[in-house]
């Protein structure tokens, strides 16, 4: 085994139950290529090297003896330093927290860390999930490990870097408009924002509680289905956490998909966010891919993206002020300059704005649902553009056009990120699959079968193997 680091998490969790791979071997060459490249890439806010050796320790005994938890007990996995730890600091990569360490763990870290998985430590974020790619905050931002003149998109932009890396198998991010698909997308991932309330969001630093998502980020969608088994439950502790049968996450890997419906909503990408041309192609290609694994691809219409861009802006913007309020106006300076301005715009929207916002929220909707009645699964671009240049990131990027993402934080449904083919510059594409609400069996089922159809997952980046 030349790299264990570039291993799947399906591949390495055969192995280990095999016991023809060590979590301790796999562990310390996951924090070996983080000592070698995260000088460049940025991608950890603070690594736990010895409780990440310890948990592996324990790993490696339970192999031993044949009582392993889950397919990810044993495997190196990064958290968002939005997610909390219990007595390791969870600093929203803020200079306002940095030094905040909370005395429990997020729900999705204990469901985790039940599941054996070996967490390494704290990734980077946009500042709140919200600032950035900024210079002024508690450490530099992550690069993209493509070219790491290049973002990695965000908020998840360590989660992002870590996993195309290799430096762990599989990371925890959050979606408010995009941050998982957006640095999934980037960074060439596989990354789900699953169904609004699928994931508690207990013990994570909230930026808009009726938008946000949890999710996994891994290199397959195979993966995201193994880490979603273990991160699912239904927990009190979260209002808004769903209490309903959870699926077999796995179910549809590796069977057919001969039969599905997929509407694909080329004006997302055409017209109301114009892609660049090698983008538009990618969706034409994979179009062509799940035609040719026997689904059945149609055009269909959706609401404008503006519509969506609008409803979620002007949520996200006053539920995230009303977060912030009272530290922003006693502590500016403890804020870099694209969080603070980010989030100080919702001050300005209006009661009335965000009432008529949910109203339309309710009317977005139920013209998706219509749709969705029609199709098993939706498809469009995951982003409309590859990674541009780190210094070359707008401050007011959300408001130069319509998000792609935000659509399905809008309507909670669940949408996969799967990689798609590279620019010519060698910067991944990436799609989304939007299916049915707690439908990400079949979501899953389809990344896998376009996974296993196209070349795109055996191609890694050159940093990455240089090192």
């Amino acid at each position: 085994m030349t790299d264990p680091t570039l291993l799947t998490i399906a591949e390495a969790a055969k192995l280990i139950a095999a016991r023809k791979l060590s979590p301790v071997e796999l562990t310390e060459a996951c924090l070996a290529k983080t000592r070698r490249l995260d000088n460049v890439l940025s991608a950890y806010v603070e690594v736990t090297e010895e409780s990440a050796l310890a948990a592996a320790r324990d790993a490696e005994a339970a192999a031993a003896k044949g009582t392993l938890k889950s397919p990810l007990h044993g495997i190196p996995i990064g958290l968002k330093d939005i997610y909390d730890t219990a007595g390791v600091k969870t600093t929203g990569h803020s200079k306002l927290l940095k030094d905040r360490v909370p005395k429990e763990d997020a729900t999705t870290v204990a469901n985790l860390k039940a599941a054996g998985a070996v967490l390494t430590g704290k990734l980077g974020t946009f500042e709140f999930a919200i600032g950035g790619p900024s210079f002024d905050i508690l450490t530099p931002p992550a690069r993209n490990p493509w070219n790491p003149d290049h973002t990695t998109g965000g908020s998840s932009s360590g989660s992002g870097a870590a996993v195309a890396a290799g430096l762990v198998l599989g990371a925890m991010g959050t979606d408010t408009g995009g941050s998982i698909r957006s640095p999934s997308a980037l960074c060439g991932l596989s990354g789900i924002k699953p169904t609004y309330g699928i994931l508690s969001r207990k013990g994570i630093l909230p930026l808009s509680q009726s938008l946000d998502h949890a999710g996994p980020m891994c290199w397959t969608s195979e993966d995201c289905a193994l880490m979603m088994q273990a991160l699912a439950s239904h927990d009190p502790g979260d209002p808004a956490s769903a209490k309903v049968p959870l699926p077999d996450f796995s179910g549809a890997i590796g069977k057919p998909v001969k039969g599905l419906k997929i509407g694909l909503v080329r004006h997302f990408y055409e017209t109301d966010h114009p892609a660049t041309d090698e983008v538009k192609a990618a969706i034409e290609a994979s179009a062509a891919v799940f035609r040719s694994l026997g689904c059945e691809v149609v055009d269909v219409t959706l609401p404008p993206l503006a519509d969506f861009a609008a409803v979620g802006l002007t949520i996200m913007g006053s539920e995230a002020y009303a977060i912030h309020e009272k530290s922003l106006k006693e502590s500016p300076e403890l804020y870099g300059e694209y969080a603070r301005d980010r989030i100080t715009l919702g001050a300005f929207f209006t009661g009335a704005d965000y009432v008529a916002a949910s109203y339309r929220r309710r009317e977005l909707c139920a013209a998706v649902a219509k749709v969705m009645g029609e199709v098993d699964v939706l498809l469009t671009a995951a982003s409309c553009f590859p990674a541009p240049r780190i210094e070359q990131v707008p401050k007011w990027f959300l408001f130069q056009k319509p998000s792609i993402t935000m659509p399905f934080n809008v309507t909670g449904l669940p949408a996969l990120a799967v990689c798609c083919g590279y620019s010519a510059a060698g910067l991944p594409l990436s799609m989304q699959l939007v299916g049915r609400a707690f439908a990400e069996p079949t979501l899953f089922g389809l990344g896998d079968a376009y996974e296993k159809a196209t070349p795109w997952r055996s191609r890694r980046p050159e940093l990455t193997l240089a090192a």
